[in-house]
């Protein structure tokens, strides 16, 4: 679709109207097809990629831009790159069913593939292969939602997989080591965000080599920052604890 706008004479082609109603008012913006569902996702993040002007239009189709004292009556502001992610976030985006269902195929892909990299049978170690998380994410009926990111969507398909095969997000491997003094009174307080402990030393200083959930981890770091006053040290031996070898059902 080409789309003339009279107004500043510049043509906008591959435009994807994204329509907010607001204050009573219409309000569209101009984006790059296959950016807006990308920004939405997470996966662009630089605006400048996605909208095709920073202007607010009252309709793209036919160049007419929003008057200012509108949009500060419906936004509180006149700052068009504000309201334009403001309506990019929020806004309902027009495009045809062929382009939303390949939208969300896509998206179906890019949640599998992220559950996928994330996590292991518990039982194995072993990961599993995005194609099997694929057709575990159809077995469970899993409806993508095109407003939320991959990753958020991805956290909940491996909340409601775990209802259904054996799975769990791969452990963090880490070392800590504390003074001597802390010691006892912070292995109390990390005792419940260990996994497994693989190994211990005491000495002049507690070291330990254990694994975790990777949600924890920015956790044990500031409780042993804090209670050691920056004298402890955590760190990540290898991100991911798995085994060699993809996982099968």
């Amino acid at each position: 679709m080409s789309i003339f706008t009279p107004t500043n004479q510049i043509r906008l082609t591959n435009v994807a109207v994204v329509r907010m109603k607001k204050g009573g008012k219409r309000f569209e913006i101009a984006c790059y097809k296959n950016k807006a569902m990308s920004w939405r996702s997470g996966a662009e993040k630089d605006v400048e990629e996605v909208l095709q002007t920073h202007s607010v239009f009252v309709n793209v189709s036919k160049g007419q831009t929003a008057k200012k004292e509108d949009l500060v009556k419906a936004f509180g502001t006149d700052d068009q790159t504000e309201i334009c992610k403001l309506i990019l976030a929020k806004g309902e985006l027009q495009v045809s069913d062929r382009e939303r269902q390949s939208q969300l195929e896509s998206m179906f892909r890019d949640i599998a593939s992220i559950v996928a990299e994330k996590c292991v049978n518990p039982n194995t170690k072993r990961p599993y292969t995005v194609g099997l998380i694929e057709r575990a994410m159809k077995d469970i009926h899993y409806s993508v939602k095109p407003n939320r990111s991959t990753k958020q969507q991805a956290l909940e398909v491996i909340r409601q997989l775990k209802e259904t095969m054996e799975i769990q997000r791969a452990h963090m491997r880490l070392r800590l080591v504390v003074p001597a003094k802390e010691a006892k009174r912070l292995k109390e307080k990390l005792k419940p965000l260990l996994q497994v402990v693989e190994s211990e030393e005491f000495d002049e200083e507690l070291e330990m080599v254990c694994l975790v959930d990777p949600g924890c981890y920015r956790e044990m770091d500031e409780l042993i920052s804090c209670e050691t006053k920056g004298r402890g040290t955590l760190e990540v031996l290898s991100l991911k604890d798995v085994e060699e070898g993809d996982e099968t059902l």
